[in-house]
């Protein structure tokens, strides 16, 4: 009679307990970082504050993920991320790279499940701003460095241009994003509209500086005409940033990415 009982609790036990574990492998564990005033124990996060999620190396397989990764990987993946927005509930989201596991060897038609499976992993928060930077795995290394397919996949990203950069502002927060890829290689177009990024987003601060110390110079010389009155100064810019968003390559073919750094190198050195 024990044992029959026994038979008959069982599956219950074990649907139960992979319920409990399939809650459990999908939880976001997440953590709030103290502010400036490292007094405050217990800190609570100011809704004003801008929130921001940050992902990478997604490695997406579109139509070559076979039965293990479809079901089994992309699912609790999905899931993870379903979880984490209504956890984090964040102003936007940012995927620092690698979105695609073979992307530089995949053609456009195949992109396109990339890009459809990246969707639909987002779901319902897909409306949410969201900004991606190419790395390694989606463009290529040096040796397989094209400027066309470089300017069509950044085509399907928001705020990317031609080259693989972007930038862009929310809430008062500058973000600056490099196609860090193009600047490891010696030699090629894209790394001409890097550095044309990077001059301009240059200017841009300089220029953001030099207004903010003439504003603080006029106010000086204001609150010491009027030394009468008490004057409470703003702590927050009305501009922070720009917070430089980079893809580090972490897989990278020495031959084909070292050695052309190296005769680069070499070459300047002769120079």
């Amino acid at each position: 009679m024990g044992a029959i009982s026994w038979t008959s609790v069982l599956p219950l036990i074990v649907v139960t307990s992979l319920i409990v574990y399939d809650e459990w492998v999908s939880a976001p564990s997440c953590k709030t970082l103290p502010g400036l005033d490292h007094r405050q124990h217990d800190p609570v996060p100011d809704s004003d504050d801008l929130k921001v999620m940050m992902v990478a190396n997604l490695l997406l397989l579109g139509s070559e993920a076979g039965f293990v990764n479809r079901y089994f990987r992309d699912y609790y993946m999905a899931k993870f991320f379903r979880k984490s927005f209504h956890t984090v509930n964040p102003d936007m989201l940012l995927v620092l790279g690698d979105v695609s596991a073979k992307g530089s060897e995949l053609t456009r038609k195949r992109w396109l499940t990339v890009l459809d499976q990246f969707h639909q992993m987002l779901g319902p928060f897909l409306g949410l701003p969201f900004h991606v930077i190419l790395g390694d795995r989606d463009i290529g290394v040096c040796g397989g460095l094209d400027a066309k397919s470089v300017d069509w996949i950044s085509g399907n990203f928001p705020g990317l241009d031609a080259a693989g950069c972007g930038a862009f502002e929310i809430s008062n927060v500058s973000f600056v994003s490099l196609n860090t890829v193009a600047l490891l290689c010696g030699n090629n177009k894209l790394r001409f509209g890097v550095e044309k990024v990077i001059e301009s987003e240059n200017i841009d601060l300089r220029m953001d500086s030099e207004g903010a110390a003439k504003t603080i110079n006029n106010f000086s010389k204001f609150s010491e005409t009027y030394h009468d009155f008490t004057w409470r100064e703003n702590a927050t810019s009305p501009r922070s940033g720009p917070v430089l968003l980079l893809h580090f390559p972490l897989h990278r073919t020495v031959d084909s990415m070292c050695s052309q750094i190296s005769n680069t190198r070499k070459s300047r050195i002769t120079l």
